[in-house]
């Protein structure tokens, strides 16, 4: 998951590198989403952990 959000942050850097706005949107955009999921995984493992003790 975290490779991917890599990947897209660097899509989207080289992107805006060659004028490609679209694309640059498009990739940070992604990047965006992927990196709220991961968000959303780990608190819901840190809030799991504290309602178990």
């Amino acid at each position: 998951m975290i490779k991917w959000i890599i990947i897209l942050l660097i899509i989207a850097a080289a992107a805006s590198l060659l004028g490609m706005p679209a694309l640059a949107g498009a990739a940070a955009t992604g990047a965006r989403i992927l990196i709220g999921i991961v968000l959303i995984i780990f608190l819901l493992i840190v809030l799991g952990v504290f309602a178990v003790t």
